[in-house]
C-alpha cells in the first residue's frame, strides 16, 4: 500500500498533480453552463390586438452584453446577452400600438485560461458568439407562442458591437490615405 493519496477524481499526474477528468477539453474557452436568467413576454392590448391587427409589426430590437467575474480574481465569468424586442403596429384607427414586449437574459458561466489581453475580447464577441443562436431561438419561440409571427433574429457582429463600445480610439482607426 502506497502513502501517497489520489485526489477525489482517482486521477494523478505523472509528476503528482491532479489531472483533468477525461473526455473534458480543456483550452482557452470552455462553456461550462447556459441558462435563461430572465424571460419576459407582454401583450399590453391583448385580446383586441389580435383582432385588429392588419399586419406584421414593426420590430425595435436592443441588443446588449455584459461580463461579470464569478470570483475576484478568477478566470471564470458570467457572460449576459440582453435582448428586447418591442412590436409596434397601427391599430385601428392608424395610431401605433404596442403589439408585445420581449425581453430576455441569456447567460453562459465560461472559464478562461488565456493572457489579460484577450479576456474582454473573448468575453465580449466569442462568449456571445456561443450564446447567441440559442437566445435566437428562445425568442423566435416566444413570440410565435404568444400568438405573434416568429421574431427571427439576423446574425449579429459581435466584433463590431465590441469595437463600438470601445469607442473610436480604441476600434483600430485607419490612417489616411494620400
Amino acid at each position: 500500500m502506497s502513502d501517497t493519496s489520489l485526489p477525489p477524481n482517482g486521477n494523478q499526474a505523472p509528476n503528482g498533480g491532479a489531472q483533468p477528468p477525461q473526455g473534458q477539453p480543456q483550452g482557452p474557452l470552455l462553456l461550462n453552463l447556459q441558462y435563461t436568467k430572465d424571460l419576459s413576454f407582454e401583450v399590453p392590448g391583448a385580446p383586441e390586438i389580435f383582432t385588429t391587427l392588419r399586419e406584421q409589426p414593426r420590430i425595435d430590437l436592443a441588443l446588449d452584453v455584459q461580463a461579470r467575474p464569478l470570483q475576484q480574481g478568477g478566470n471564470v465569468y458570467e457572460v449576459a446577452l440582453q435582448i428586447r424586442a418591442d412590436a409596434q403596429a397601427n391599430g385601428p384607427d392608424g395610431k401605433p400600438q404596442t403589439a408585445f414586449i420581449a425581453e430576455l437574459v441569456y447567460c453562459g458561466i465560461f472559464t478562461l485560461n488565456v493572457e489579460q489581453n484577450l479576456v474582454e475580447p473573448l468575453l465580449l464577441v466569442e462568449c456571445p458568439r456561443l450564446l447567441f443562436p440559442f437566445a435566437r431561438n428562445i425568442l423566435a419561440d416566444v413570440t410565435r407562442d404568444g400568438g405573434f409571427p416568429p421574431v427571427l433574429l439576423s446574425p449579429i457582429d459581435f466584433v463590431a458591437l465590441w469595437q463600438s463600445r470601445r469607442g473610436p480610439d480604441a476600434a483600430g482607426q485607419q490612417p489616411a490615405n494620400a
